[in-house]
């Protein structure tokens, strides 16, 4: 074909498709054609800003003008406000603890079984810190896995009868991030609405589905699952693809209460839901062996499927830990941001963890002496008047809430803080539980004590003394 030819050959197929080709087809080409052609020739060019172009002095003042920002604290916040200091704490907070400078008896911090000033503890983190330094720089899986986080995550496996653990290097971070890890958006959690803020903050970095139900009420968790199981039938389609959990604390931090949990586990097993179980607080204090909830109510360890536990407790040391079947542990390793992207656990508080357990294993008389110390202090507390004595007997967490509250939390808040300081100056270290304002379903006020296995009947009846004289100074004199 030559060149000659080409212009008659392309007019003559454009005349046999125009022929051939229905109108409506020939109209709606020629108006997109059209409309190519009027985006090419006349609409504007997209050009970035170059830092050459300059404002002129009117557009900055403009944009100033125009500019609004947001305010570093909220509207009505007092400008006068002062914060509170934080008592400063010299050496070891055991059974007895230095407070600005005063002696006292340590009822403030959650050393349940005493291994904080246990001198083999000591030890095995002094030699680890000759041996690896004081830290690990860097997560798990960037140069930041010592031998020692291998054999802490071995025994604790075996410790909690489970398959596999993983170590985290927070214990705020197991929990918050353990539930993010396997529940994503559109999923479903059905959740007590009394859960610490650790868990709380798991659930919104989740973006799921959140259903509260009543603060250790079956009834109202069944209602729950059984709207839900209703609302599955209808779309099975949907409900195949969205999963489902349910989570509680064992011992509740902010309670004090403890778990249904056989009737957690019959849900569990019922509506086929998996059960995320905190054991922070149960942990090293409840059944025979300090194994926790599973254990006191003589249950099959694999009847929760994620345990979640905080070393900062019972084993006195740093971070926490997360035990279940391998492959459900497993996915933690890539999925779990606190694991990720956070250094290790420091190599020294590895090898005092591994010390701490050696020890709950070869003593189980510790967790009979907390259990005990827990219930004798509730009975010397038990009917002062102007209190009411919160939580399980065996809990060493004790909240001590005003009987007849005012209608202003902040008031109630500063008169047992008066009463903290003064059982302080009196001897006797205790603190107020505090809460964040953007916490789900905020606590009322409370004393918070925590008693330990190390101390003795004789000091526990002085510390009693000391609050009860305190209580009835400001709340009943009031």
């Amino acid at each position: 074909m030559s060149s000659s030819e080409f212009p008659v050959t392309v007019f003559e197929a454009i005349k046999a498709y125009l022929d051939q080709a229905p109108t409506y087809h020939v109209a709606v080409e020629a108006i997109l054609i059209a409309w190519i052609c009027y985006l090419l020739l006349f609409s504007k060019r997209y050009r970035p800003q170059s830092k050459h172009d300059k404002l002129s002095k009117e557009e900055e003042d403009e944009l100033i003008g125009e500019w609004n920002p947001e305010p570093l604290v909220p509207d009505g916040y007092p400008s006068d406000r002062e914060v509170d200091p934080s008592p400063i704490v010299t050496g070891t907070a055991g059974a007895h603890i230095t407070v600005n400078g005063k002696e006292c008896l340590n009822l403030a911090t959650l050393n349940f079984l005493g291994l904080l000033e246990n001198s083999t503890v000591k030890e095995a983190a002094a030699r680890s810190i000759q041996k690896y330094g004081v830290g690990s720089c860097g997560p798990r899986g960037f140069y930041g896995t010592v031998d020692v986080h291998l054999e802490l995550e071995k025994r604790l496996a075996k410790f909690t009868q489970r398959e596999e653990t993983i170590l985290y290097s927070y214990g705020f971070a197991a929990v918050s991030s353990c539930i993010p890890a396997y529940s994503k958006r559109r999923d479903i959690i059905f959740v007590d609405e009394g859960v610490a803020f650790s868990i709380q903050k798991g659930l919104v970095a989740s973006r799921s589905k959140l259903k509260y139900f009543k603060h250790n009420d079956m009834a109202d968790l069944h209602r729950l699952l059984e709207e839900q199981r209703k609302l599955d039938e209808k779309n099975p389609a949907k409900a195949k693809v969205t999963r489902k959990f349910m989570v509680a604390e064992a011992l509740y931090y902010n309670w004090g209460d403890l778990a249904p949990l056989p009737k957690l586990v019959e849900f569990r097993n019922k509506y086929r839901i998996p059960l995320i179980l905190d054991e922070s607080v149960s942990f090293g204090v409840l059944g025979a062996t300090g194994r926790g909830a599973t254990e006191h109510f003589e249950l099959d360890p694999e009847d929760v499927d994620i345990m979640c536990v905080s070393l900062d407790m019972a084993v006195a040391s740093v971070g926490g830990f997360c035990a279940g079947k391998a492959y459900v542990i497993d996915h933690q390793r890539l999925s779990g941001l606190g694991y990720c992207f956070s250094a290790s656990v420091p190599p020294m508080m590895a090898s005092a963890a591994i010390e701490g357990l050696n020890i709950m294993e070869g003593d189980g008389s510790i967790f009979t002496r907390l259990r005990a110390n827990a219930k004798k202090m509730r009975e010397l507390l038990f009917g002062v008047s102007g209190v009411e004595v919160c939580g399980l007997e065996a809990c060493p967490v004790i909240h001590l809430r005003v009987t007849t509250p005012t209608s202003c939390q902040e008031s109630d808040q500063q008169l047992l803080q008066t009463i903290a300081d003064e059982c302080i100056a009196s001897g006797v270290a205790i603190v107020t539980a505090k809460y964040l304002d953007e916490e789900y379903q905020k606590p009322p006020p409370s004393l918070r004590l925590t008693v330990s296995s190390e101390h003795t009947e004789a000091e526990l009846t002085t510390a009693a003394g000391v609050i009860k004289q305190a209580i009835a100074k400001h709340i009943l004199a009031s």
